[in-house]
């Protein structure tokens, strides 16, 4: 294995193993500096970031986008702080770090056995709401990019099925449609990230104003299947001073029962804000694959607005828009 991916794989190892062990606060506060790092040094993903970013929300000036970016890269570090130490997180852990929004009809929809799909894109924390719903609403299956090194993807792999969720690999395996359609046929609920095409067979859309290409397969599974096709967003939220964990205090203001005392929000004293859209309307007339565009177009019309509202969380280092010459 080439140094490069040795030190990847150790520092994930490392990640799971020493960050689970860290105060919260001393965690979180770590990869604040670990993002100041980030955003100092700058670099394609930084760059790609700051494009994306520039696309979304136009009028801001420089100095505003800098800003914007810093924060992006911020939230893009407490949710790997947060995805190292979520496999200690119990249950109950998970339902007070998860406050969820519309999950009304699609919990209706699998409590009568119907099978559910989300179309998410990359916002926010989605493993942790992934294991929030494997305990609260339905055990999760979901399709997984492979990583390179592969031994990077295995352990990604294995931490999500300890988590409760089924991984389904993109690619190097059986194709993963068939299993998602029966998959939902049972009753499953199956969440999809699809704000960036990886497959080269994407979609078409507009976002924010601009042309982009997305997954079609949420789209294409709840037509095969007839599931509810609801747009899911996840973002960050400051916890109020009331509800700031416990583990976020020092031990004497513990000891005294005493909130604790910060200049700024402390990093660890955050929650994931889950938000069910309502279920797109299937198009009544064209050809599955128009059908298939309509529906993405509008779960990407849902995704923008959100956007706007929580660029910050938006953890997108990769080409998603046309004009950046993604085809």
């Amino acid at each position: 294995m080439p140094i490069r991916e040795q030190v990847q794989v150790g520092a994930y190892r490392w990640g799971w193993a020493a960050v689970r062990k860290l105060p919260a606060p001393v965690a979180y506060r770590l990869f604040d500096r670990i993002a100041d790092g980030m955003f100092r040094r700058g670099g394609k993903g930084v760059e790609r970031m700051r494009s994306n970013y520039a696309r979304v929300r136009p009028e801001l000036d420089p100095e505003e986008l800098d800003a914007l970016v810093h924060a992006g890269l911020r939230s893009y570090l407490r949710y790997w702080c947060d995805s190292f130490r979520l496999p200690d997180r119990s249950a109950h852990e998970l339902a007070a770090t998860v406050r969820v929004v519309g999950d009304g009809p699609p919990r209706a929809a699998l409590d009568s056995g119907q099978g559910v799909v989300a179309f998410l894109g990359h916002l926010g924390n989605w493993d942790t709401v992934g294991a929030w719903a494997t305990h609260h609403l339905a055990r999760v299956t979901t399709v997984a990019e492979r990583l390179k090194p592969e031994e990077v993807f295995d352990q990604f792999v294995a931490y999500r099925e300890a988590l409760g969720m089924t991984i389904l690999p993109l690619t190097g395996d059986t194709p993963p449609f068939p299993t998602l359609v029966r998959t939902v046929h049972a009753g499953g609920l199956v969440p999809l990230l699809a704000d960036r095409d990886l497959t080269a067979s994407g979609v078409e859309v507009t976002l924010c104003g601009h042309a982009a290409r997305m997954a079609g397969g949420p789209a294409a599974l709840a037509l095969a299947t007839g599931a509810p096709l609801h747009p899911v967003t996840v973002t960050y939220e400051p916890l109020p001073e009331a509800e700031a964990p416990a583990e976020s205090r020092t031990f004497a203001d513990r000891a005294r029962g005493a909130l604790p005392r910060r200049r700024r929000p402390d990093p660890s004293a955050y929650r994931v804000v889950l938000t069910f859209g309502p279920a797109v309307p299937v198009p009544t007339g064209g050809t599955r694959a128009e059908q298939i565009t309509e529906l993405t177009q509008a779960c990407a019309d849902y995704l923008g607005e959100t956007l706007r509202e929580h660029t910050e969380d938006w953890h997108m280092m990769q080409r998603v828009f046309v004009a950046d010459g993604i085809r």
